[in-house]
């Protein structure tokens, strides 16, 4: 995972979002129905919304709302989707 991401985009009905527009830099989160979506390099799913819908991701590629918040503070800039 990107320490201190450039942009974190919080993506929450991954149609309308472009898997192009996240850099090498930034971290993609997703959130609420984005989480249907399989992660990607740097993209990761809320743990709480693939609970809520019963999924099973590997560990690896959640983050907890607390996880999230973090890497919120941390990123220059955060985009929601």
């Amino acid at each position: 995972m990107v320490e201190n991401p450039n942009t974190v985009w919080l993506v929450r009905k991954f149609g309308d979002f472009k898997s192009s527009l996240p850099s090498e830099n930034d971290i993609v989160v997703l959130i609420q129905d984005a989480v249907l979506r399989a992660p990607n390099k740097n993209w990761y799913l809320c743990k709480e919304d693939v609970s809520a819908r019963g999924l099973k991701v590997q560990e690896e590629f959640l983050l907890s709302w607390e996880d999230i918040a973090k890497l919120i503070l941390k990123a220059k800039n955060v985009v929601v989707w």
